[in-house]
């Protein structure tokens, strides 16, 4: 992809930064972007007198306290975790689970705030780790939910994983899976990331046509069963419509609370 300027070379250069690379080395970072020593060196100037980057003793460089400074102030501004976060605390405290908050931007899906009840299920993805696009109920209680010109374009991307997940053979049959989970209203999945946990999921949206967030319990398959999924979908899915009416409300700066409208 061509960088067009300074701001997205910046960007491109933070990018670089993964779970699988967590430190880079000038020359790594040159030979990856292509930029030229002076440019570089300019921008790992600013990024590190700014705190996004710091030296390590290797040499290399690795993501600064910035960073944890920023991801502090989005939580406190945040409006979708603000709401969100009784209906957390109210799950986990119904259900021996892991209740989680997960955002979609872009192609990824993060987690932004969980609570949990029990230690007997962890959670492959802790906050801030971005989960696979195609899989569990996180996944679909989001893609379900889009519109079809967005639907088709994500299922055409991801077929394979959703083959391997059995929403279908093909592109007709996985889209029609999905407009289920869209009537049921929120969406299951058994052992899909984490195996022996279950999954339930309900889109959340903020006043648009495209959900922005996934509110999810996992536990064991065996509470899940114990506990209904069916009951807990439900539960899920109404706490997931009063966020979105929140956000929506939020949104078109109302001043009024959706239960005071």
């Amino acid at each position: 992809m061509e960088v067009r300027n300074s701001l997205e070379r910046v960007i491109a250069l933070l990018d670089l930064f993964s779970e699988a690379r967590l430190e880079w080395t000038p020359e790594e970072m040159m030979a990856e972007l292509g930029y030229s020593r002076p440019t570089l060196y300019r921008y790992l100037k600013t990024l590190k007198e700014s705190g996004f980057l710091t030296p390590m003793p290797s040499g290399g460089y690795a993501l600064g306290p910035r960073v944890v400074e920023m991801d502090f102030l989005m939580r406190q501004s945040d409006a979708l975790v603000q709401f969100a976060q009784p209906h957390l605390e109210a799950l986990a405290k119904a259900y021996p689970c892991n209740s989680l908050l997960v955002r979609w931007y872009g192609t990824k899906l993060l987690c932004v705030s969980s609570e949990w009840s029990t230690s007997d299920v962890q959670t492959s993805y802790p906050r801030g780790r971005p989960m696979p696009l195609a899989r569990g109920a996180i996944s679909r209680a989001i893609i379900a939910f889009l519109p079809r010109r967005k639907l088709l374009p994500v299922i055409d991307a991801n077929l394979d994983d959703l083959r391997d997940v059995g929403l279908g053979a093909d592109r007709d049959e996985i889209f029609e899976s999905l407009r289920q989970v869209r009537r049921t209203g929120y969406a299951t999945a058994y052992g899909e990331v984490t195996p022996g946990v279950a999954g339930i999921a309900a889109p959340v949206f903020d006043g648009g046509t495209s959900p922005i967030a996934s509110l999810c319990v996992t536990m064991s398959q065996q509470m899940a069963g114990r506990f209904g999924v069916e009951d807990i979908g439900a539960r899920i899915a109404a706490a997931a419509g009063e966020i979105s009416e929140y956000l929506a409300y939020d949104r078109a700066g109302d001043s009024k609370a959706p239960e005071d409208a």
